[in-house]
């Protein structure tokens, strides 16, 4: 039993700790002093699996506990589960590193026994019992309007691809230009591979291509032809709609309100080869002469992310996406307000609430007579009938191309402004 072993385990539960108590996401913790990268990276990929899994660990738990434990127990219980169920570890070396851990960590001495006896039941009964047991629900917030949009049994669906995880998807800066060893092309023209060091991959110095989910990848596509128009890319950070507009050849002004997230952007624009002009600014109280094109992807719940950020369930609230619903709304209405007549603007967002999709749609409709929805059909992108939502949106789901690993949660919708 190595130390880097007891300090990735250490840092796997002091992250459990600062997204299930402390509701703080996960990119935004750093608890990895004197840990090496190999660790630091194991540390995030167990509490990922860990959060990814949580229900499920919890009902094989409780089968074996009398009494709820303290959180710290439970975290530390919760990680054996997932290492012993999930990534299929000795069961000698895990039970004993995390006693050894829980022994170190005064919320969790005492209880080293209780920790002892129930990971090697599990060890011993758990992979006969956890094939049955129901997949992580999300909150009853997300949940209930999910139900009530897509029925009980795709909600299920939707949970199960969380559970799954996602893959690696690319988009390439010259399409069909790039070969990648077990990478497949999805119908919608995006790479798709297994998870893997992005910058050890071939073609990433060159800037071949660059991350982006399937789903995230459409919206720029939904404003047509875009080569020698002005087009604007609002809320543009990381960058991957400006470099697909750029690589389109439109002229492209990127705005968003961070300065740090920009410096994200140029830095891919720079290994890209590709340019875009980049204005740090306030959408709603940015002035300039109307464009062509343009692309918003809103700040919103990311509820549509989950298969990729497990931790969002457990730190986002009904009250974060009430508040960027309003925020939404104001953000269109800015954004035709610089869109020329005869323009076409995409709005989209990485959520699957219809109150920041369809709901959206709907309503700027009745706030603006001049704008109507473009008839897209979702087989022209290579999706399906199915992907179209009643007011003329495309609606994407994270169940959607389960057996091809499943897509990001997405909406959106091309308006053309008379």
């Amino acid at each position: 039993m190595s130390q880097l072993g007891l300090a990735a385990r250490k840092a796997t539960l002091q992250m459990l700790h600062a997204v299930l108590m402390e509701k703080r996401m996960l990119a935004q913790i750093e608890p990895y002093d004197g840990l090496e990268p190999d660790d630091i990276a194991r540390a995030k990929r167990l509490c990922a699996e860990v959060l990814r899994h949580l229900g499920r660990a919890d009902a094989l738990i409780d089968r074996y506990i009398e009494r709820n434990p303290p959180l710290a127990v439970r975290n530390v219980l919760r990680l054996g589960v997932v290492e012993l169920l999930i990534d299929g570890s000795s069961a000698h070396g895990v039970v004993n590193s995390l006693v050894t851990v829980a022994k170190r960590s005064a919320r969790t001495t005492r209880a080293k026994g209780l920790i002892n006896a129930v990971l090697r039941s599990i060890a011993e009964e758990g992979p006969e019992i956890w094939p049955d047991l129901p997949p992580q629900r999300m909150p009853t917030w997300m949940r209930k309007p999910l139900v009530k949009s897509f029925g009980a049994e795709a909600v299920l669906a939707i949970e199960a691809a969380h559970q799954a995880g996602a893959k690696l998807d690319l988009t390439e800066k010259i399409a069909d230009s790039v070969d990648l060893p077990n990478a497949e092309r999805l119908p919608t023209g995006s790479l798709r591979m297994p998870m893997a060091q992005i910058t050890a991959l071939p073609g990433y110095d060159t800037g071949d291509w660059w991350v982006q989910n399937a789903a995230a990848a459409l919206p720029a596509r939904l404003l047509g032809d875009v080569a020698g128009l002005r087009v604007l890319d609002l809320c543009a950070a990381p960058g991957g709609k400006t470099m697909q507009l750029a690589a389109a050849g439109a002229h492209v002004t990127a705005l968003d309100i961070s300065e740090a997230r920009l410096v994200r952007v140029q830095e891919n624009l720079d290994r890209t080869g590709l340019s875009a002009k980049l204005v740090c600014a306030d959408v709603l109280d940015w002035q300039a002469e109307p464009f062509d094109a343009v692309l918003l992807d809103a700040p919103c719940s990311a509820t549509g992310t989950i298969r990729r950020h497990p931790d969002l369930p457990f730190v986002k609230t009904a009250e974060d996406a009430e508040r960027l619903t309003r925020l939404q709304a104001q953000m269109i209405d800015a954004a035709l307000g610089v869109l020329k007549p005869g323009g076409r603007m995409v709005f989209c967002t990485c959520s699957l609430l219809a109150n920041e999709g369809e709901n959206q749609v709907k309503a700027a409709l009745k706030r603006h007579e001049d704008v109507t929805v473009v008839d897209i059909d979702p087989v022209d992108f290579g999706g399906t009938s199915d992907w179209k939502s009643p007011e003329g949106g495309l609606r994407l789901r994270p169940d959607f191309w389960g057996p091809e690993g499943g897509l990001d949660g997405f909406y959106m919708a091309a308006l053309q402004k008379r």
